[in-house]
């Protein structure tokens, strides 16, 4: 009897054909998304390597410092979201290369112990060698790092001395036995605008939703703005950048954080080191999510405080404020730089929650449609009623949790394109916004009478 498989059914021999093959995952769910990306001066890790953290992952291998410390700060307001929503899913993290960075060094009389990566926290690694009592020859090489034991190797010569997450090893001849010697010279290298241009280059190629710039250079400011309108018109990833006091940015594309938060911990923070949390909590929230009256976590008063008309002028302005109300400190209003409004650019597109319901639809189709249709599909009705069936479920989901309102299948159009390969799609949604404003009447009765309050 014939069989195998088959590509048309054309066979002439009796028998039965079977093709067995995988059926792509083409549901219409939305995606996920809660990335962010910065480029930091650091004191330890890799230079010119994008660093994958995950919260809760511990991030000391990334920065040579554990999330408690000083130097972690910007890692620990990153990853805390608020009170209504969550922190990123991921921290993309590139340490700026500069220059006139060093290692730190230390020689042991033929041993040498260096830094695996340039910077001062190289200075805080000591080295140790003891004689193995028990082995004639053998010695105890010990890397310390504040005091903590992080390697031990028992080894004959140098040249049997393998490298560590914190040192390489390096020198020939005999082991000389030592007291701990702290590795001296380290040097954080001095950052300019080329490592933020080098950084933008590297980034383009992975997926996030949200650019960090928490510098002060107007010069940088307006490089990353013209890298993520690029990356929106041209490029078609949508995503935003946040960056403090972005005084005449006027995109929508752009967040800006006019004044900072203090903590319960007693640190200040300014704008820009407010621009963490911005772009942590902006990245994690979901399409469906504002971060209008949004909690920062642990800010005990806005800095410095803010009158309502200050609040007014810095939302009219396009600008994140932190305010102090009932002893918390919340987001006055989920907005970005946005300040004219045009026919086809609407004052919706001011609200960060409507920005999230465009970019999570754009480039979840962008994602489904580049994955599963595209010379996948037949251009005729059949196949294009396949497209359109997506978007249909995609948007019901989304209308499902509230992204959206008001939709049917009629707003979803895939007509054919102007040319044999190409389709035309038309989609109409209604973005849902958070209540902001309450208008209340409060009618009072006295004696029969009524008494309106304003």
């Amino acid at each position: 009897m014939a069989g195998g498989i088959w590509q048309a059914q054309n066979k002439t021999i009796p028998g039965v054909y079977i093709n067995v093959k995988s059926q792509p995952s083409v549901t219409a769910n939305v995606g996920d998304k809660g990335v962010v990306a910065i480029a930091k001066a650091l004191s330890w890790g890799p230079v010119g390597e994008v660093m994958e953290i995950t919260p809760g992952q511990d991030v000391t291998p990334f920065i040579g410092y554990d999330i408690s410390t000083e130097q972690a700060q910007f890692l620990r307001e990153m990853m805390k979201g608020s009170d209504v929503t969550s922190g990123p899913m991921k921290i993309l993290l590139w340490r700026s290369a500069g220059t006139g960075g060093a290692a730190a060094s230390v020689t042991i009389e033929n041993l040498i112990a260096t830094a695996r990566y340039v910077g001062v926290k190289g200075n805080d690694i000591a080295v140790s060698v003891t004689a193995d009592p028990d082995n004639d020859g053998v010695y105890d090489v010990v890397t310390i790092v504040d005091g903590v034991t992080v390697d031990a190797q028992s080894v004959s010569n140098i040249a049997n001395l393998s490298a560590n997450a914190w040192v390489t090893f390096g020198g020939t001849g005999a082991i000389t036995p030592s007291a701990a010697v702290a590795l001296s010279g380290g040097v954080d290298p001095t950052v300019s605008a080329a490592d933020d241009a080098a950084f933008m280059t590297a980034i383009e190629a992975y997926d996030w939703d949200i650019i960090a710039y928490d510098g002060d250079s107007a010069t940088v400011k307006e490089a990353y703005i013209a890298f993520v309108k690029r990356l929106n018109e041209a490029v078609g990833r949508k995503c935003q950048m946040v960056a403090a006091n972005l005084t005449a940015a006027n995109t929508k594309y752009a967040i800006s954080v006019q004044n900072g938060v203090k903590l319960a911990d007693g640190s200040e923070l300014t704008a820009q080191n407010a621009v963490w949390w911005v772009a942590g909590a902006e990245a994690g929230a979901m399409y469906y999510q504002s971060l209008t009256y949004a909690q920062y976590p642990g800010a005990i008063s806005a800095n410095p405080k803010l009158t309502d008309d200050e609040a007014a002028s810095a939302v009219a302005a396009g600008q994140i404020a932190f305010i102090d109300t009932f002893g918390v400190v919340k987001v006055c209003s989920d907005i970005n730089t946005k300040t004219t409004v045009t026919p086809t650019e609407g004052a919706e597109f001011k609200k960060n929650r409507v920005m999230r319901v465009v970019m999570q639809l754009c480039n979840d189709i962008y994602e489904h449609f580049s994955n599963y249709f595209i010379g996948k599909v037949d251009n005729n009705d059949p196949g294009r009623n396949l497209l359109r069936g997506w978007i249909v479920g995609y948007c019901n989901e989304m209308m499902a949790n509230n992204g959206i309102q008001n939709f049917t299948a009629d707003d979803v159009t895939v007509l054919p394109g102007a040319e044999i390969d190409a389709v035309l799609i038309n989609i109409n949604i209604q973005p849902v916004d958070a209540v902001e404003k309450i208008f209340i009447n409060v009618t009072v009765t006295a004696n029969g009478a009524t008494i309106a309050v304003a």
